[in-house]
């Protein structure tokens, strides 16, 4: 009798953190991840930008990076090619589809890695560099309504719906004017607060509107943390060469 209350009461637990989301509500959250996804995304144009990152760890120190993204999301290719610290000048990431290479000229060798890995032992995950899937990646678990600081907002709690995202489970906080992120936060398979993301200033670039300061906080570190800030930004046409192993060899003679 006991294994059956702890097991309704635990049902009931489930049901109150994440309540039934009706039918008409799930297309109206659906339309909104969808509208999240369709504005960051850079369509029939290019995307190029220098991103400053402020490395910050308790036990490692402050580190700056440098890295200059180039980005075409038709085909969902990047390139990016760090120039800050000295000693990292040069490695690369090439993103080709669903293959993604890193470039060591030390070596002069690539090697396959995965966009849920982070990047360079920062707070930042390759797969922050593409544009959003939340719609295509993720299911509707849970809709709420509140406030984050000033903002009316809608908030989102997803499951995603195959293995190829860094983080199963996350809780978007949505302005409800603008459908623009505020905040985000990670949870691994067993819901434990892996990283938050803020997302405090956003700019038209373009026919998109995309964030250009970022802050992602490690839960599991206290103190860790990485500042991402936007500079340089094109939207000219890349030429289709730059998106190759050849170029980032080639630039590294």
């Amino acid at each position: 009798m006991k294994k059956i209350y702890l097991l309704l009461t635990a049902a009931l637990l489930v049901l109150a953190l994440f309540p039934p989301v009706q039918a008409e509500d799930l297309s109206q959250i659906r339309a909104i991840l969808e509208k999240i996804d369709a504005q960051s995304r850079f369509e029939g144009t290019d995307f190029s930008a220098v991103l400053t990152l402020i490395i910050e760890d308790p036990e490692e120190g402050i580190e700056k990076m440098v890295v200059r993204q180039f980005r075409r999301d038709d085909g969902e290719r990047y390139l990016l090619l760090i120039q800050e610290p000295v000693t990292q000048r040069g490695q690369g990431y090439l993103l080709e589809g669903d293959n993604l290479w890193f470039y060591d000229p030390s070596s002069r060798q690539f090697a396959h890695t995965s966009l849920k890995e982070t990047f360079q032992d920062s707070d930042v995950r390759n797969a922050d560099f593409s544009s959003t899937s939340w719609s295509s990646s993720y299911e509707v678990e849970g809709y709420y309504e509140g406030t984050l600081g000033s903002f009316d907002v809608h908030i989102i709690e997803l499951k995603a719906v195959d293995d190829t995202v860094p983080f199963p489970y996350a809780t978007l906080w949505v302005t409800k004017d603008t459908n623009l992120v505020l905040k985000v936060e990670e949870y691994s398979l067993t819901r434990r607060l892996m990283r938050s993301a803020l997302f405090p200033k956003y700019a038209k670039v373009g026919e998109a509107v995309i964030p250009v300061q970022m802050v992602f906080l490690d839960e599991l570190v206290e103190g860790k943390k990485t500042q991402v800030s936007l500079s340089e930004i094109s939207v000219a046409k890349i030429p289709d060469h730059v998106f190759t192993k050849a170029y980032i060899e080639r630039v590294n003679r």
